[in-house]
């Protein structure tokens, strides 16, 4: 069993690699009382087309398929279902799908290996019919539905839409009423077979946990064998210029909203952890709490709350993006544009780099303090090939001439859209 240690946080975790095909995490948590387990698979959203490597076929699926085959595991062939039967036994369920990744996890303090039982049958015996897939694209075209009325979902979406010519981002992850019309339970089994073979997934417990035992203990509830074939995934190549500037739709708000968002390119692994601190520690110096920028919208009453600041990113794509609400969000989008030319021709203050960059650091320190944050964020970072204890290694290494250079190459104004959603 490897074992990577991170000094600054005092946190250990150890990988194996089963002979099975399975990567199992373990990260031991002396003395706390809430355990949890994730599973997941390196199958999102825009893993939409791919070989086959059993037959070499190309094969190409209707868009929402890996967020309907989340719905559909739960569903067990006796007529239960693994949510409920997860509840009853006192433990919090759930599962969720993104544009990388699916997963399936549970959290609680009492019937942890009970819990693990139903986990690990679930998510290795799925059951499909034509009755019970039909049935399921009624409850998730209501999904869809509701998703559709949502503002802040709309305005993050026109976003992608904005900056995303072909890449399947630009896709609601739960596809479209006309593309799950097309899903039945053969197109579910293909992507079931192909992209949940456990070469190709992860399991994270994270715990007061012996690692011998807890190993042992998975080893035992695992029923498949991986074939040891990588599925090939097809992605159409995305242009670097964006696909239009802004777009702004009415809804029913009490307040505008909007997303503003940079395209960038996906960058190599070995860079990426360094990219992505820099950019936070340069989004919070233009429009967080401490910023000159978020200062002067405030104290004029144009906004009322530091926007969410995120940068956003797998191995086929990348975008910062700033969402909030504001009275006119044309103001915050001038400021920024204000701050971004200013840092450009002026470069970055020294001593408010160094304050945020400490505020980054701890942001990254807190992470380690919760179960179910540590487990999350190390199999999301797995699926994007990142240890996440890189970003505490390479934190030393952001200078400020560095996060200027990301500053000119990521906050390009050519490749900056803006979506609002403003009141009826």
């Amino acid at each position: 069993m490897q074992a990577i240690k991170n000094l600054k946080v005092k946190e250990e975790i150890y990988i194996e690699k089963l002979e099975n095909g399975l990567t199992v995490m373990i990260i031991p948590k002396k003395n706390t009382l809430k355990k949890y387990a994730i599973w997941g698979t390196n199958f999102g959203s825009i893993d939409n087309h791919f070989i086959i490597p059993k037959n070499n076929q190309e094969v190409q699926i209707p868009d929402g398929v890996a967020h309907f085959l989340e719905h559909k595991l739960f569903e067990q062939e006796n007529g239960t279902n693994s949510l409920d039967v997860l509840s009853s036994l006192g433990v919090d369920a759930n599962a969720y799908t993104t544009n990388d990744h699916t997963a399936y996890l549970f959290e609680g303090t009492n019937n942890f290996y009970e819990a693990l039982d139903e986990l690990m049958n679930y998510v290795q015996n799925p059951y499909f019919t034509h009755e019970n897939v039909e049935k399921e694209k009624g409850i998730i075209g209501q999904e869809i539905n509701m998703y559709d009325d949502e503002p802040e979902w709309q305005v993050y979406m026109n976003a992608m839409k904005l900056m995303y010519k072909v890449n399947p981002i630009n896709i609601d992850i739960a596809g479209s009423i006309e593309s799950i019309s097309k899903i039945d339970k053969d197109i579910l089994y293909t992507a079931y077979n192909n992209f949940y073979d456990l070469s190709n997934m992860l399991l994270v417990v994270c715990g007061d946990f012996d690692k011998d035992e807890i190993l042992e203990e998975i080893k035992r509830r695992i029923t498949k064998t991986s074939n040891n074939m990588k599925v090939e995934r097809i992605y159409e190549k995305e242009p670097e210029e964006i696909v239009g500037k802004e777009k702004t739709v009415t809804m029913e708000v009490s307040m505008p909203i909007f997303a503003i968002g940079f395209k960038d390119k996906p960058s190599k692994n070995e860079e990426i952890v360094k990219k992505h601190i820099a950019i936070q520690i340069l989004l919070y110096m233009l429009l967080g709490k401490s910023s000159e920028g978020y200062q002067k919208l405030y104290n004029n009453g144009d906004i009322i709350a530091q926007p969410s600041l995120d940068y956003e990113f797998s191995k086929q794509y990348a975008h910062v993006l700033i969402t909030g609400g504001a009275k006119e969000p044309e103001k915050i989008v001038e400021t920024l544009k204000e701050q971004i030319e200013k840092y450009k021709k002026e470069g970055l203050n020294k001593e408010h780099f160094e304050r945020i960059k400490k505020k980054i650091y701890g942001d990254f320190m807190s992470e380690y303090n919760d179960v179910s944050s540590m487990a999350r964020m190390f199999l999301a970072d797995y699926f994007k090939g990142i240890n996440s204890f890189d970003y505490l290694e390479q934190y030393n290494s952001v200078s400020i001439e560095y996060a200027f250079s990301i500053l000119k190459e990521v906050f390009d104004l050519n490749k900056m859209v803006v979506s609002i959603v403003k009141g009826k």
